[in-house]
């Protein structure tokens, strides 16, 4: 039997914390700034934690390994 490989995109867009809660870089901030507020663009900063069944699916599809 094959291994599992995890799926090269979501290595690069998701991480995985110490509690098992997936992590990802929020969407919205390449460019057109100008046309956002500045509350959206400072609630865009940082990262954010998925949801408990969206990511569920990450790990279960896309990170099997992780």
């Amino acid at each position: 039997m094959p291994k599992m490989k995890t799926k090269s995109s979501a290595k690069k867009r998701f991480k995985i914390t110490g509690t098992g809660k997936v992590v990802y870089a929020q969407a919205g901030k390449r460019h057109g700034m100008i046309k956002r507020t500045n509350s959206q663009i400072r609630n865009l900063r940082g990262t954010a934690v998925m949801f408990d069944t969206d990511g569920y699916n990450v790990k279960k599809y896309f990170l099997p390994n992780g």
